[in-house]
């Protein structure tokens, strides 16, 4: 579980983000970089780190402080559909390495436990914790950091690639599943719940089991996720409860 690479404080809430400038700030353009040396690197490799130098999110999430790029998919989904607010209780699933966890408590969120396979430094006060979100112990040891039933449950996991693109995206789907489950046994109603997801034909059941449980449920590609990626997000809002 982890979030964007490899690919992938109580404030008055601010719903309007700028988004990154893509080098066009001062009315000139930036030159792309230019790696001078493979440096024994493999052409996959170095056409990741070519993209990750000129990609103006990655910029501007370090000039923001913030963790990741995929900071600005959440903050674009949240002012589209106003599921942040504040007082809230948030789960952040496969959080590594804390970019949706900073955009939760700067939107207000009075609590925030996240989980992933990989080991997160520390953000407080949110409670951060390494494990496997499938283990049938994560889901009530989330619930208990949280302190009572979660208002929101974020999910941005992805699983370890195995190369075969079948067996890939069905333990993609299966993740989704179980995060779903998850959100279903345990959201407060009229909570929400955010999803990766990918466009395959097996997301037609995921998408049916939300929208049995929530009031709307929208797709949508944020502008920080890149164009060659499959990757979508999915928004369920006003949860039925149990």
């Amino acid at each position: 579980m982890s979030k964007d690479p490899p690919e992938e404080p109580p404030q008055e809430r601010k719903r309007m983000v700028r988004p990154p400038t893509r080098g066009q700030e001062s009315g000139g353009r930036v030159k792309a970089v230019r790696l001078k040396t493979a440096n024994k690197r493999t052409p996959s490799s170095q056409a990741w780190l070519a993209r990750q130098l000129n990609d103006p999110f990655v910029t501007e999430a370090k000039l923001k402080g913030y963790r990741s790029r995929a900071a600005f998919k959440l903050i674009e989904l949240d002012d589209r559909f106003h599921f942040l607010r504040h007082g809230q209780r948030v789960v952040d699933l496969g959080c590594a390495p804390g970019g949706w966890v900073q955009i939760a408590m700067a939107r207000g969120a009075s609590s925030v436990v996240g989980v992933d396979l990989l080991a997160v430094e520390a953000l407080p006060p949110a409670h951060l914790i390494q494990m496997d979100f499938t283990d049938p112990a994560c889901g009530e040891r989330l619930i208990e950091l949280l302190g009572g039933p979660p208002d929101v449950i974020l999910s941005d996991m992805a699983p370890n690639t195995t190369g075969h693109r079948q067996t890939d995206h069905l333990r993609i789907v299966g993740l989704i599943e179980a995060a779903v489950d998850f959100a279903v046994e345990t959201l407060k109603p009229g909570g929400a719940f955010v999803t990766k997801a990918f466009q395959g034909g097996e997301m037609e059941q995921v998408l049916r089991a939300l929208k049995a449980h929530f009031d709307e449920v929208k797709h949508v590609k944020p502008k920080a996720s890149r164009a060659e990626s499959s990757e979508v997000y999915l928004v369920a809002t006003g949860f039925r409860g149990h």
